[in-house]
């Protein structure tokens, strides 16, 4: 069966440290794919911007 584990955080550390917590959970040939993107988002008139770090791990079960 296929499965899929999601992944989301504001660093990218928090999102390596999680990542490999469960890829360490499982076996190198449970792994089909693996998805990554970034996203950054802020309003005009605030200086900080927020980041999100997201990935999803598509695994056989």
């Amino acid at each position: 069966m296929i499965q899929v584990k999601m992944f989301d955080y504001e660093h990218e550390k928090d999102l390596e440290n999680g990542m490999n917590y469960f890829l360490g959970q499982i076996r190198e040939d449970q792994i089909v794919d693996i998805k990554y993107e970034i996203a950054a988002f802020g309003e005009e008139d605030e200086e900080n911007q927020i980041y999100c770090f997201s990935a999803m791990v598509i695994y056989r079960k």
